[in-house]
């Protein structure tokens, strides 16, 4: 039994840090790197690669809305041609980014608000897919797990990603607790490692509601800008190793390559 742990890195901009990339490199198998739009700075940006590449976590492209300011967590109605082209931008920024540091993009992961904007509403979504298929449609594109998302993703040839979040509450419906609301965000790292050990043991989680929700997954995340990230995403790998879990990318599963 195996499973990918993926956390989102690069979100360093300037004289301001969030999370500590090395570390979390040590830990995880896929990382979720920032382009620039709602977090990272060049320079940054491609350290993250450069660590990525050292260790061989495979890399994917974090696009979002253009919004530094929110963090990119503000909903944006943003035009089809303008988020077509944003997200191709960013995906081949990354690509010039990944190159030079030897190593390449092999997924798309939108982040916060675009990342929960496109798990349901299809115009959104599918201006994202067009953009995929427009410069690589061999990248896969991690999608909510039991979302609408997937249908439409597959429907374009992409291949999809189901994930799951270690650190996020979850609603009966399966979507996640808004960041707005009290249990949106976890950060016990025993509770999150049991949690997600059910997960992969089960294929389920505990609602916030006290219900069991059903969640079939590939990717477990833990975000790499939650207090504590680093132990929290640790603890999660320790127990799943005692559990008799691999931890490897979801692209090396596909490939065949051993964990």
């Amino acid at each position: 039994m195996d499973i990918d742990l993926n956390s989102d890195l690069g979100e360093s901009f300037g004289a301001w840090r969030m999370g500590d990339d090395t570390a979390m490199l040590d830990v995880v198998s896929s990382a979720n790197v920032a382009c620039g739009f709602h977090a990272g700075d060049p320079a940054g940006i491609l350290a993250t690669l450069r660590g990525a590449a050292e260790r061989g976590v495979t890399v994917g492209a974090h696009v979002a809305y253009p919004d530094l300011a929110g963090f990119g967590r503000r909903h944006m109605d943003m035009a089809s041609s303008d988020l077509r082209a944003a997200v191709i931008y960013q995906i081949g920024a990354l690509q010039g980014l990944a190159a030079a540091a030897g190593t390449r993009v092999r997924y798309v992961k939108p982040h916060g608000a675009l990342y929960n904007v496109i798990a349901h509403d299809e115009r959104q979504a599918q201006d994202v897919i067009a953009a995929i298929c427009a410069i690589d449609p061999s990248l896969a594109l991690v999608v909510l797990a039991g979302s609408p998302l997937t249908a439409w993703a597959r429907a374009a040839g992409l291949r999809t990603v189901a994930e799951a979040f270690a650190d996020r509450g979850y609603r009966a419906d399966g979507s996640l607790v808004p960041r707005s609301q009290p249990g949106a965000v976890l950060h016990d790292p025993a509770a999150v490692a049991t949690r997600m050990a059910q997960l992969v043991r089960e294929g389920t989680v505990t609602a916030n509601d006290g219900s069991t929700v059903r969640i079939d997954a590939e990717s477990i995340c833990v975000h790499g800008d939650s207090p504590g990230a680093v132990a929290m995403a640790r603890a999660l790998r320790e127990r799943l190793t005692a559990d008799g879990v691999g931890v490897r990318s979801f692209m090396d599963a596909e490939e065949g390559v051993a964990a």
